[in-house]
C-alpha cells in the first residue's frame, strides 16, 4: 500500500457565477499576488488582512467544503494587550465564506485560556479595482479613480471605482457582531473581549456592485450551507446526473470529485432555473464563456447529463458573429472563442466583446448539435439551431478555408489576436521539427478532421428533417476531403499525420498529439488507424499518465510547459474515444488508468486543466503545472469522456434507443450506472467484465431499448447514410 500524497497549490477558492475568491489557506490575501475576490473579471479585493492588536492568526486546516463555501481553522500567535500577554494557542479563530454573487464572511472566535481575553480585532481591506488580464500577467496598470466611504451608523464600508463609464464597486457590512465595527487606518476594528470559555461572532457581508446592478451576499451564515439556495440546487444536480458506483475506489472518487465540480462551473442563463446553464472554463482565470471549452464539455457530459449542451449551444448561438470585425477576429457564422466583462474588455482595449479568435469552435458547434439531439431525442433542438448551424457551414467554406483549397486555415487579422487559434492556442504551440515557429496561414490536421466529423452529422440532421439533397452534399463532401486529407497529411516514412500543413502548404512533421483527434473525428481511414495509435502509444509520447501534447524527443520538449509536452486530460479523454472508436479497448482502457491514476494525486481529486509531461517511473507521482486552472470544465469532463470510451457509449434518443460497446479492463471490473437518460427512456444497468467481454444487465428500464453494437459501426452510419449501418440485436 502506497503512501498517500496529495498534489496542489497552496491556494483556496470558492465561486460562484462570475464570483470568485482566490486566497491563501488561511484565508489572507497578501498585497502584489495575483489573488483576490474576482466579479466579473475585476479584481474588486486585492488585499485582506486579519489581525490581533496587529499580530498575525496562525493556519491550523483549511479546505472548501462546498465549491461555494470554505472555512479555515486558525489560532492565535502571542499578542501583546494591555491586561497581558495573550498566550499562543488560546484563541481558536474560525474564518468561514460563502458566496453567491456576493460573499459572506463569518468570523469566530473561541477563548479557551485561563482567563478572559481582550483585543482588538483588525482587518484591512483592498480594492485596486485591477483587471483579471492584467492581475494574471503581473502588470498592472492604474486607471480611473478610487473612493472610500465609511458610514458609521450602519457600519458600512463603500468602495467603489469609475472610470468614464465603467463602474465597479465593494460594499462591506458588519452584521450580527458581538461588538460594534469601526473604520479608521484602512481598517476595519472591532473591540473584542471573551470571557474564559465563551465565544465572540460577527458577520461581514460584502455586496458587489457591476454598474447599476448590485449583487447582494448570502444572508445565511456557513452553518446553514447545505440548507441555502446554492445547498440546494447542489442536490438537484447531484439527484439530476447519472449516478456511478463501481468496486474501483480510485475511479469513483475521479468521477464523483468531476460531477461537483462542474456544478461549480455553472454560469446561470437568466431567466432560467439552475439546471440551465452554460459552463465556465474554469476557476480562477477563466470564469467566463469559451466557445471551444463549453461545447466539448457539453460533449463530454452527453453521457451524464443530456441536456448540459442546450445551454451553450443556446448561448454561442445567440453570440454568433454576424459581420467582419477583424480587430476581433470575427466573420458572418463565425462561433466565439472567450466573452470579457471586466475594464480592458468594456474600453475595448482588448477583443473580448467577445472575441472570436478560435478556428474550431465553430465546426465543434455542428458536432455538439448532432450529439446533443442523439442524447435527448428532442427534434426541436434541432429547429431551434438549424439556422446557427448552417451559418456555421457557411462560414467553414467562406471562411475558414482561407485560400480554397478544401482546408481549414487559420491566421489572425488582429494587432492582439491570438497566433494560434486551434485547442493549443499558446503562442509557442505550433513549431516545426527544429522548434522554428510555424509560419501561418496554419492547417491544423485536427481542424480538418472536426470539419469532416461536422459535415457527416450535419447530413444525419438533414436526413432526420426530410432534407435528403443536402444530406447527399455534405457526405460527398466528407468523402472528399478524406481522401484529400490523407493525400497531403500522412507521412509514411513517420507513420504518422503531419501536425499542420504551413502557410506554403509544407507538412510540419512535428510529433504532437493532435493526431489523436483525427481517430476521434473518425477521418483516419481504418488502414492508417494501428500506425497512429502505435505512434502515440510509445514512450516519447506515453509518460504513464497519460499521453503528452508534444513528442519528448523534440528540440522544444518541456514536461513543464503549457502546451509543448504536458498532459491535458481532456485531451487524453478525447484520444481515448479515438481508440475506441478503431477498436483499440485495451489502449483506450490505457489511458484511462493512467488519467485516472494520475486524479488519485491531486488535490481533493479534483482533476487540474495539465499536469506535467514526466514519466511514471517508480516511486513517481504527478506534478501540477503550478497556473493550471482548479476546478476546470473539460478537464473535470475527462473522466465522462474516458467512461464513454470504456462502455461504447452510442445514444440515439430520437429512436429511445441506447447502444453499448464495453470492454472493462481488469482494474475496472464492474460499473453500475443509475439515472442514465437517453432521449425518454431513463436506465439503470450494471456492466461486468468477464473474460475480456462484458455482460450488462438491465435493472431499470426497458432491456429492449439497450443493444450491443460495434463502437465503428456508429461511425459507418455517419458516413454511409440511412440503413448504412449493421444494427445489432438486444442483449
Amino acid at each position: 500500500m502506497r503512501l498517500e500524497i496529495t498534489i496542489g497549490p497552496p491556494l483556496l477558492t470558492v465561486n460562484q457565477g462570475h464570483t470568485v475568491l482566490a486566497c491563501e489557506p488561511d484565508g489572507q490575501i497578501h498585497d502584489g499576488t495575483d489573488k483576490g475576490l474576482f466579479f466579473f473579471d475585476t479584481r474588486i479585493m486585492s488585499v485582506y488582512d486579519m489581525t490581533a492588536n496587529g499580530v498575525p492568526f496562525k493556519l491550523l486546516n483549511a479546505g472548501s467544503v462546498y465549491y461555494y463555501a470554505s472555512r479555515s481553522m486558525l489560532t492565535n500567535n502571542e499578542v501583546e494587550t494591555e491586561d497581558g500577554t495573550i498566550p499562543p494557542g488560546v484563541l481558536g479563530v474560525t474564518l468561514s465564506r460563502s458566496i453567491d454573487a456576493g460573499l459572506h464572511e463569518d468570523i469566530d472566535i473561541a477563548n479557551y485560556g485561563a482567563r478572559k481575553v481582550r483585543f482588538n480585532l483588525e482587518i484591512m481591506i483592498r480594492s485596486d479595482f485591477a483587471d483579471l488580464f492584467e492581475v494574471k500577467a503581473g502588470r498592472i496598470v492604474r486607471r480611473g479613480r478610487v473612493v472610500t466611504e465609511w458610514d458609521d451608523t450602519s457600519g458600512t464600508l463603500h468602495t467603489a471605482y469609475a472610470n468614464g463609464a465603467f463602474h465597479r464597486a465593494i460594499v462591506v457590512r458588519a452584521s450580527r457582531s458581538d461588538s460594534p465595527c469601526s473604520y479608521a487606518n484602512g481598517r476595519l476594528t472591532f473591540e473584542v473581549e471573551i470571557e474564559r470559555g465563551r465565544s465572540w461572532h460577527t458577520c461581514l457581508e460584502y455586496a458587489l456592485v457591476d454598474g447599476e446592478r448590485r449583487f447582494e451576499s448570502p444572508k445565511d451564515c456557513y452553518a446553514h450551507g447545505d440548507a441555502t439556495r446554492l445547498g440546494q440546487d447542489l442536490e438537484a444536480w447531484r439527484a439530476a446526473v447519472l449516478k456511478l458506483t463501481t468496486s474501483n475506489e480510485e475511479f469513483y472518487r475521479f468521477y464523483s470529485q468531476s460531477i461537483d465540480d462542474l456544478a461549480s462551473l455553472r454560469l446561470p442563463i437568466e431567466g432560467t432555473d439552475h439546471l440551465r446553464f452554460v459552463p465556465a472554463a474554469g476557476v480562477p482565470w477563466f470564469v467566463a464563456l469559451f466557445g471551444r471549452d463549453s461545447l466539448i464539455t457539453a460533449m463530454q457530459t452527453s453521457l451524464v447529463y443530456p441536456a448540459f449542451a442546450r445551454g451553450a449551444l443556446e448561448v454561442l448561438g445567440e453570440l454568433q458573429a454576424t459581420e467582419r470585425d477583424d480587430y476581433r477576429d470575427a466573420e458572418p457564422g463565425k462561433i466565439p472563442h472567450e466573452m470579457r466583462y471586466g475594464e480592458l474588455a468594456f474600453l475595448k482595449k482588448v477583443p473580448h466583446t467577445p472575441y472570436y479568435g478560435t478556428a474550431d469552435a465553430t465546426p465543434l458547434y455542428v458536432v455538439t448539435l448532432h450529439l446533443a439531439w442523439r442524447s435527448t431525442g428532442d427534434r426541436g433542438l434541432l429547429e431551434r439551431h438549424l439556422a446557427t448551424a448552417e451559418r456555421c457551414l457557411a462560414w467553414i467554406d467562406d471562411y475558414g478555408d482561407r485560400d480554397g483549397d478544401g482546408f481549414q486555415e487559420y491566421q489572425t487579422r488582429s494587432p492582439v489576436g491570438y497566433e494560434n487559434q486551434g485547442w493549443k492556442d499558446a503562442g509557442d504551440a505550433v513549431m516545426d521539427v527544429d522548434g522554428a515557429p510555424v509560419r501561418g496561414p496554419k492547417a491544423l490536421c485536427e481542424l480538418q478532421g472536426y470539419v469532416f466529423d461536422a459535415w457527416r452529422r450535419m447530413a444525419e440532421i438533414y436526413d432526420h428533417l426530410g432534407f435528403d439533397e443536402k444530406a447527399s452534399r455534405l457526405r460527398d463532401k466528407a468523402e472528399a476531403l478524406q481522401r484529400s486529407f490523407d493525400d497531403a497529411f500522412w507521412d509514411e516514412e513517420g507513420g504518422f499525420y503531419a501536425y499542420c500543413l504551413d502557410g506554403e502548404k509544407k507538412k510540419i512533421l512535428t510529433v504532437a498529439s493532435n493526431p489523436g483527434h483525427l481517430l476521434w473525428s473518425g477521418i483516419a481511414p481504418k488502414a492508417k488507424a494501428a500506425r497512429v495509435v502505435e505512434r502515440l502509444m510509445r514512450p516519447d509520447m506515453w509518460s504513464g499518465w497519460g499521453i503528452r501534447t508534444l513528442s519528448a524527443d523534440h528540440p522544444s520538449f518541456n514536461p513543464h510547459s503549457y502546451q509543448n509536452g504536458s498532459i491535458w486530460p481532456h485531451d487524453n479523454g478525447l484520444i481515448a474515444i479515438g481508440f475506441k472508436r478503431y477498436g483499440f479497448d485495451a489502449e483506450a482502457a490505457r489511458i484511462a488508468r493512467d488519467v485516472s491514476g494520475a486524479n488519485s494525486y491531486f488535490m481533493l481529486h479534483q482533476m487540474p486543466e495539465l499536469y506535467a509531461g514526466l514519466s511514471r517511473e517508480g516511486a513517481s507521482f504527478p506534478v501540477q503545472y503550478p497556473g493550471a486552472n482548479v476546478p476546470q470544465a473539460w478537464a473535470a469532463g475527462s473522466v465522462f469522456a474516458l467512461l464513454q470510451s470504456i462502455i461504447g457509449f452510442q445514444p440515439h434518443g430520437d429512436e429511445g434507443v441506447l447502444y453499448l460497446d464495453p470492454w472493462l479492463p481488469p482494474w475496472l471490473p464492474d460499473l453500475t450506472l443509475r439515472d442514465l437518460r437517453v432521449g425518454d427512456q431513463t436506465f439503470d444497468i450494471r456492466i461486468q467484465g468477464v473474460n475480456g467481454d462484458a455482460n450488462v444487465d438491465v435493472l431499470r428500464g426497458d432491456p429492449s431499448r439497450i443493444r450491443r453494437r460495434s463502437f465503428a459501426l456508429a461511425s459507418e452510419r455517419l458516413s454511409n447514410g440511412p440503413g448504412g449501418g449493421r444494427q445489432s440485436g438486444e442483449l
